[in-house]
């Protein structure tokens, strides 16, 4: 698999949970958390009879749960040790047939398997690992309730892992509850941006952004892309205009169904889309290789999301561009999310692109938090042109 040193997070939890110790490990996306529970995992269930449940995978989202199952048949394909995803939007049967004896380990989302739980058949009687995936995910989700009533009918003989990017106190609570005197693993800040990762930013106006993302995208350099807007009608929109461009560019949310997600990311993964349009469901849910540019189409609204973002390039210490489309009214949250990495992010104008000014009879955007910004909105302001804040602005042309 390409595996020839571990990460700081594997070096620093692996030798502690083979032991059999509680754990929480702390660690930005893309450190290769997933090994480090999974590995463990399966050298301890490599001898263990076949037909019962021994160790258990919680994770928020069905992405993350299909990540997981795939990467536990990896690493395990010569292990007699068999894995099975549970999760919503997909029939229940070959859940169901897993849960009663055909994995050894599952890798669940926590409604879905409260499901399952309801009907009586799933047995925990053996299990003996417990691991927590995306703990703060979870807890944006609102599925911390949902894994307080799974934790409860579980053996409290067991051993109890958690991961996540960062620690809330709602999350440092629910290991408090659950784990018995574990170690705590915090590797690097979970802040901050992976090293790898040259961020960029082009002001432009609102109506012009996907002008802008076409003439991104004539660079072929731009091998694999994903794109990231606020809204799911948004990004129906953004992939219908960039077919109308000849752009191949498949698109997931969380209005597409099960399959949908699974084809659209799946075609992205094996380089037949060079563009998925996403929303922010898939920020800690897609794990592909060799992504070279995150486009931040919409401005996150916070710091956090911006890091989880662009987390997608640059993983396992490759290097990778994140570009972000900012429009006068993201000025300030943009600002914030340079504070926060501690960096002032170059602002360019491109060679070759003919800018526009917003239409002047359009109304200026509602606030953040309003009703989505409508086509054909926002742009610089004079008073912006005015000031200091433009003098970056200069126009450069770059191959990205």
């Amino acid at each position: 698999m390409g595996y020839r040193n571990p990460t700081p997070i594997q070096r620093s939890t692996i030798p502690d949970a083979v032991r059999g110790r509680d754990l929480i490990g702390t660690a930005q996306t893309g450190s290769g958390k997933t090994a480090a529970f999974l590995l463990p995992i399966l050298e301890r269930l490599i001898d263990h009879p076949p037909g019962r449940i021994y160790a258990l995978v919680l994770t928020p989202t069905r992405e993350l749960a299909l990540q997981a199952d795939g990467f536990l048949r990896q690493l395990g394909r010569h292990t007699r040790v068999r894995g099975g995803a549970v999760y919503g939007g997909v029939g229940m049967e070959p859940q169901e047939r897993a849960l009663r004896g055909g994995a050894e380990v599952i890798v669940a989302t926590p409604g879905r398997l409260l499901d399952h739980m309801s009907r009586g058949y799933v047995d925990f009687r053996s299990l003996e690992v417990l691991v927590l995936d995306e703990g703060d995910r979870m807890l944006d989700m609102g599925f911390i309730p949902d894994v307080r009533r799974i934790l409860r009918n579980l053996p409290s003989r067991r051993q109890t892992l958690l991961f996540s990017a960062t620690m809330p106190p709602e999350v440092v609570q629910l290991a408090r509850d659950f784990l018995h005197e574990p170690r705590m693993v915090r590797v690097e800040e979970t802040t901050v941006a992976a090293a790898g990762v040259t961020h960029r930013a082009l002001p432009v106006p609102q109506h012009q952004k996907t002008d802008l993302l076409s003439f991104l995208l004539k660079d072929p350099s731009l091998t694999s892309v994903l794109v990231f807007t606020r809204t799911k009608h948004r990004a129906d929109r953004v992939v219908r205009q960039l077919k109308q461009n000849h752009v191949d560019a498949g698109v997931i949310h969380g209005n597409k169904s099960q399959s949908q997600r699974v084809k659209a990311l799946e075609a992205f993964r094996r380089g037949y889309h060079r563009v998925l349009v996403a929303t922010d469901i898939a920020a800690r849910g897609i794990d592909v290789e060799g992504v070279s540019h995150v486009i931040n189409y919409d401005s996150p609204n916070d710091p956090e999301t911006y890091v989880h973002r662009v987390g997608r390039t640059a993983r396992a210490q490759r290097q990778g561009i994140a570009i972000t489309m900012v429009t006068r009214e993201d000025d300030d949250e943009f600002s914030r999310i340079e504070q926060f990495l501690g960096e002032r992010i170059p602002r360019e104008r491109l060679e070759g692109f003919r800018y526009e000014e917003p239409p002047r009879h359009e109304p200026s955007p509602p606030p953040r938090g309003g009703r989505p910004m409508g086509h054909g909105r926002g742009g610089p302001s004079p008073s912006s042109q005015s000031s200091g804040r433009r003098s970056s602005y200069q126009p450069t042309s770059r191959r990205w």
